[in-house]
């Protein structure tokens, strides 16, 4: 940016600052547009961290047929075993969930119920207060995702309660998984004997890590067959493949919603180029005077986008700057299902951001910047 100032960058600034209110009005809009730009990339981002990484693609979910809300899928938890028998399976965990609402909601809150050791060695939790002794021995307590502690305010030896589900927080935890850091994990006991539940000897999902070098989806296909003749029918899939088809109402929204990202470029690129060719006009004689002392054409054509660019990356910094704060502070999630979306800051987000922002404004100065480089100087000279 320097470069393309030189030694009239005092210039360019005193410009705009010369007309400071249509400036700040300039730099706010492009500011709200990239703020909102950020947030849908961060749910896009989300939703692509949670369906396409390895342990997703690796890890199988064993699910009841034709079922789509946790609370309706109900497997024998027998059938540990005779999935934990079939060649390539190399552990096999029985996940009881519980969710406050199966419908797509912001503030979804979702219970996984599994037996505390075997979760320890499946999931890379890491305890960012409390302690995992006390989880492992007193069967109502509970480790809490970062996000959800966030959000409901919660600390080791906190109570919370919802609906008839009440534990006490013995951890709170992160993951390199955003979207696990808005669940809340207890025990598988105390999800099937707790107040209000009958699930004894039931599971909603079981979940099978293959052994390296088995096919997933053979393995899949097997584990339906070899279940077949029980008594609740399954549909096995990646772990990818099965947040995808519960999440497929929120998915076609937000594969939609990356319209509204592209919407509001296109409201900073008509925002911006507005504001610069209003700056041309008004400065027409001021550049002809300019060509007068020895400027040439390609040196105004560089101001004007120099301006241009200035103006938009204040504002593409700015907006990128709130959203990623708000999205760091604010541990906001969407979800449906028992699946979680996190929206979450990220570095690959903030150089989009700022990258576009620059782009945006080289391309808005460029309309401007010609029609200042080619109005003739004594046509220029002569428009009071």
């Amino acid at each position: 940016m320097i470069r393309v100032f030189g030694k009239f960058a005092p210039y360019v600034v005193k410009t705009l600052w010369r007309h400071r209110s249509r400036t700040l009005l300039t730099v706010c809009g492009a500011a709200v547009a990239m703020f909102v730009f950020c947030f849908v990339g961060s749910v896009q981002e989300g939703l692509r961290r949670l369906t396409a990484d390895e342990d997703a693609q690796r890890t199988l979910i064993v699910f009841q047929e034709n079922r789509f809300c946790p609370t309706s899928s109900r497997l024998p938890q027998d059938y540990v075993g005779r999935i934990q028998k079939l060649p390539g399976v190399a552990e096999v965990m029985p996940v009881q969930v519980w969710t406050n609402n199966c419908r797509a909601s912001l503030d979804i809150v979702v219970f996984n119920g599994a037996p505390p050791k075997q979760l320890r060695q499946a999931r890379e939790l890491t305890l960012l207060a409390g302690n995992w002794t006390e989880f492992e021995t007193r069967r109502d307590a509970a480790i809490v995702g970062r996000n959800v502690a966030q959000r409901r305010r919660l600390s080791p030896g906190s109570q919370f309660s919802i609906g008839e589900m009440s534990v006490q927080v013995a951890g709170v935890f992160s993951s390199p998984v955003p979207s696990e850091e808005n669940v809340i994990y207890t025990s598988l006991d105390f999800l099937q004997y707790g107040r209000g539940q009958d699930f004894v000897g039931i599971a909603t999902q079981l979940e099978v890590k293959p052994t390296e070098g088995t096919d997933p989806d053979e393995l899949a296909r097997r584990i339906d067959e070899t279940l077949k003749s029980g008594p609740v029918a399954t549909t096995t899939r990646s772990k990818g493949a099965f947040q995808t088809s519960t999440l497929s109402d929120l998915v076609d929204l937000i594969d939609f919603a990356h319209w509204l990202g592209y919407a509001c470029l296109a409201l900073v690129l008509s925002l911006v180029a507005t504001t610069t060719v209003m700056s041309v006009q008004d400065r027409i004689q001021e550049h002809a005077v300019l060509q007068t002392l020895g400027l040439r054409p390609a040196r105004i054509f560089r101001l004007v986008i120099g301006e241009s660019m200035l103006v938009c990356t204040i504002g593409g910094l700015a907006g990128t700057a709130v959203a990623l704060v708000a999205l760091g502070w604010g541990g906001m999630a969407i979800g449906a299902e028992g699946v979680t979306i996190a929206f979450r800051p990220s570095a690959q987000l903030a150089l989009l951001g700022s990258l576009i922002s620059v782009v945006v404004g080289i391309i808005a100065g460029v309309f401007p910047a010609i029609q200042a480089a080619r109005t003739p100087i004594v046509m220029a000279l002569r428009q009071a």
